[in-house]
Order: structure tokens, then C-alpha cells, then sequence
């Protein structure tokens, strides 16, 4: 569902607090009612002094903190409500699953070996990983707070041969015009939507939630305007992606495809809304009509080997001329990470002679 503009009486308020029936309350993201009494709407307070003496109560309530359980608490309390949905939802049962191994030992005494003693007995390497990471982050967040000197997994944690691998799936040029040509038996069905989905994603290299999220008002006359979703809670980056011919035509393609040709959505469903649901951060509407489009292409095209919808932001940083090309269309910070898991094509080198 589209984001909704806060109410006037709301305007101003800390994120996720709520003006109703007369007094404050905060709206606490799904999973961590535990820290909230219970409670999926907390009372603050009938005025705005008593909310945030209460808010404030609740923080320093945590103020002493001696164990990695009571770490984890305040990490669920304070950092996890500004997470992305998603991200957030990842990360409530990994809190949980590390608060059972470490939150009895004291926050000065975890050290390297034990993580490398956990990861080496989990089964799921991958999401281990994750978990130590998420461990890392509430010892970075403890440094922060004036509750340890220094992070003791920072630059002291080796992981090598644990960590996830870069996805290796490159779509061919041949496979791509597969999926482009495939015939759609509606003049605005799913297909001819999808086929202009990849055709933008393929010119911009924008995420998912980017291009879902993407609306009329943001086709600006010098370009496409947009502010990354996945960085919006840590940086204000924004893009403008300038006009090219191709471009111009994918745009209009993707909004003569659309159900509603009046809707605010770039992508919209039958009912003018956007796949994106803002609240939970999924879009399971979409993920359904990509799954219907790739069984079609394997079943009457020549393509033999699916590829995920992520591959396409792949193949647009492999395609790029140049790997700071790359970066800056997929908007990241760090090379690295563009060239560890975006830049998919063997790189071409010259001979010394």
C-alpha cells in the first residue's frame, strides 16, 4: 500500500508515535511487543511531557547494562524500529536465537573464538554469518552508548570460507530478448508489465522496492528522481537518473502498460495501488506475477535456466562500461561491494604486448 501522510495532530512527532483518543502512544513494530508489556499500541502518556518522560523511563531502564542479553534488549528496543521492514523482520528471530547462546555472559567477555565456536557448529554457515553480524552491529551500537571501550569483534573476527558467495548467474543478451519477445495475451496484462519492468530495471539497475515504489510525480524533466529506499534511514542520497531516448521509451511502455492509467504508480495493480506494502515491506503480489512470467519463459521459450529478478540489477553493473559506472548507478558507498557481488562478466584485459 502506498505510504499514507501523517495525520496533522501527528505532525511532528517521533517516528512510529501516534496523538489518539486523547493521549500518545507509540505504535510498536510487530515482534517486539515483549519490550512493550505486551502491547502492540503502548499509552505514553496524556500529554506530550508525560510521553516523553515515559519514553525516556523505558530507555533508562536499560542504562545499566552488564550482560549481552540485556545488550540485545536495548539493540531490539532502540535500533530495530528504525530498520527497514524487511530487515527488521530478519532480525527480531536472530536477536532472539543470540540472546539464547550469549545472554548470559557478561558484555566485556565475549571474544572472537567464541563466535568462530558458534559459526562452526551451526549447520546454516550462511545464516550464522548473519547472526554474528547482527551481534557485531549491537557491540558497534554498545560503543556507542559509552557501555565498552571498543567492539571486540571489529577487525578481530575472521570468517573466511563461511561467509555467503556472490551469486554467479549472469543472463546472456540472448536470454533477455527471450523473456522480451515473449508474447502477452492481454494488451495490459502482467506480461507486457513485467517486460517493461525489466527494461527499466535493465537501463537504471534501481532495487526492487525502488522501481515499485516509483511514481508519476517522480519523472521529472531532468531526469527520474530517487531517493534510495534500503539507505533512506542512515543517508539522505538521492538520484537523478537523466533522460536518454531508450529510457524515455521504457517509461512510457511501463505506463501504457499499467491496469490503471490513472494511477500515481509508475507500476500499480488492478486497483491503482502499489505492489509494494510499505508497512510490512514485501511485495508478494509482484513476487506471484514474476514466478506465473518465468514458468512461461521456460515452458515456450528457449531459455532453459531461470534467473531471479535480482540478477537484473546484476547484469545492468556487469553491462556498465566502467565499474564506477556501476557504483553509481546501483547507488552504493563502496565499490567493493559492487565489484564483490554485482560485476558478474569476466573482466577484459589487455596482453603486456
Amino acid at each position: 500500500m502506498p505510504p499514507r501522510s501523517r495525520n496533522s495532530e501527528n505532525a511532528g512527532l517521533p517516528k512510529r508515535w501516534r496523538f489518539i483518543h486523547n493521549a500518545y502512544y507509540y505504535r510498536v513494530p510487530e515482534g517486539l511487543e515483549h519490550l512493550w508489556d505486551g502491547k502492540r499500541q503502548f499509552r505514553l502518556g496524556r500529554t506530550l511531557t508525560e510521553a516523553y518522560r515515559a519514553w525516556a523511563q523505558r530507555l533508562e531502564s536499560l542504562d545499566e547494562i552488564r550482560t549481552i542479553d540485556e545488550l540485545l534488549d536495548r539493540y531490539a528496543l532502540q535500533v530495530l524500529p528504525g530498520k527497514a521492514p524487511k530487515s527488521r523482520r530478519e532480525q527480531i528471530p536472530i536477536v532472539k536465537r543470540l540472546k539464547k547462546v550469549f545472554g548470559t555472559m557478561p558484555l566485556n567477555a565475549i571474544e572472537p573464538q567464541h563466535i568462530n565456536r558458534y559459526v562452526d557448529k551451526r549447520v546454516a554457515k550462511t545464516a550464522a554469518v548473519r547472526e554474528v553480524e547482527v551481534l557485531r552491529h549491537a557491540l558497534t551500537k554498545a560503543t556507542e552508548w559509552g557501555l565498552i571501550k571498543s567492539n571486540p569483534l571489529l577487525g578481530q573476527l575472521q570468517l573466511r570460507g563461511r561467509k555467503p558467495q556472490p551469486r554467479e548467474r549472469y543472463i546472456e543478451d540472448w536470454e533477455l530478448q527471450e523473456a522480451l519477445s515473449l508474447p502477452s495475451r492481454q494488451k495490459r496484462g502482467s506480461v507486457g508489465m513485467v517486460q517493461a519492468y525489466i527494461w527499466l530495471k535493465l537501463l537504471t539497475g534501481l532495487r526492487r522496492t525502488d522501481l515499485l515504489c516509483l511514481q508519476v510525480d517522480d519523472l521529472l524533466d531532468s531526469g527520474i528522481y530517487v531517493k534510495p529506499r534500503k539507505t533512506a534511514h542512515t543517508t539522505n542520497k538521492q538520484l537523478i537518473i537523466t533522460w536518454s531516448d531508450e529510457l524515455l521509451t521504457a517509461v512510457q511502455t511501463a505506463l501504457d502498460t499499467r491496469p490503471v492509467t490513472t494511477s500515481s504508480w509508475v507500476f500499480c495493480t488492478r486497483k491503482g495501488e502499489s505492489y509494494f506494502n510499505e508497512e510490512k515491506g514485501t511485495a508478494n503480489g509482484f513476487d506471484s506475477i514474476w514466478q506465473r512470467f518465468m514458468r512461461r519463459l521456460l515452458n515456450e521459450t528457449r531459455l532453459e535456466t531461470r534467473f531471479a529478478e535480482r540478477d537484473l540489477r546484476a547484469k545492468c553493473a556487469s553491462d556498465a562500461t566502467s565499474l564506477e559506472h556501476a557504483q553509481q548507478l546501483l547507488a552504493h558507498a563502496d565499490q567493493k561491494t559492487t565489484l564483490r557481488w554485482y560485476r558478474r562478466k569476466p573482466e577484459k584485459v589487455k596482453p603486456l604486448r
